[in-house]
């Protein structure tokens, strides 16, 4: 196993952030759909240990704990970024639609946050584009990510 030096990290610790990451991104979609009733409609939730997908309560709980892991995995992979690997790494051109993705995706579920407190009202329309700008950055996401597993394009490359 490699030695972890300062402004480096071993192999174990790529592997265990990419594991945590696809997990992360894993439980968001599973839950966000949960949001929709597609899992009692097409009785998906019937099936042994999957009826919590049927409960709206739950998956929402669920999807805003695993987006809070998600704010806390990019807080991290970005300060780990702009602090120890800038002068070593350099963005790709994928990696940058990635993140605007991610950014609009971050940006919309915010601000699907403030709408469930009682003091913020936003309108009926809003909230249709909310939700419809919410899911197409959630689809573009995964189409553009699924592109760059089959192409094996990365984040990152060397500078």
């Amino acid at each position: 196993m490699k030695e972890l030096t300062a402004g480096t990290q071993g192999i174990t610790g790529n592997r265990v952030i990419r594991i945590i990451y696809t997990v992360n991104i894993f439980m968001l979609v599973l839950t966000g759909f949960g949001q929709m009733p597609i899992y009692k409609r097409y009785y998906m939730s019937d099936i042994p240990g999957f009826s919590w997908l049927a409960n709206f309560l739950t998956t929402r709980y669920v999807h805003y704990l695993v987006a809070v892991l998600l704010l806390a995995l990019v807080a991290y992979i970005g300060m780990d970024y702009l602090v120890l690997k800038r002068k070593d790494r350099e963005i790709t051109a994928t990696g940058y639609v990635r993140i605007a993705l991610l950014a609009g995706i971050v940006f919309t579920g915010i601000l699907f946050v403030i709408k469930n407190f009682p003091p913020y009202i936003f309108s009926p329309n809003f909230i249709i584009f909310l939700n419809l700008s919410h899911l197409g950055f959630v689809m573009a996401f995964l189409l553009v990510s699924l592109f760059c597993v089959v192409v094996k394009k990365k984040w990152t490359t060397s500078r």
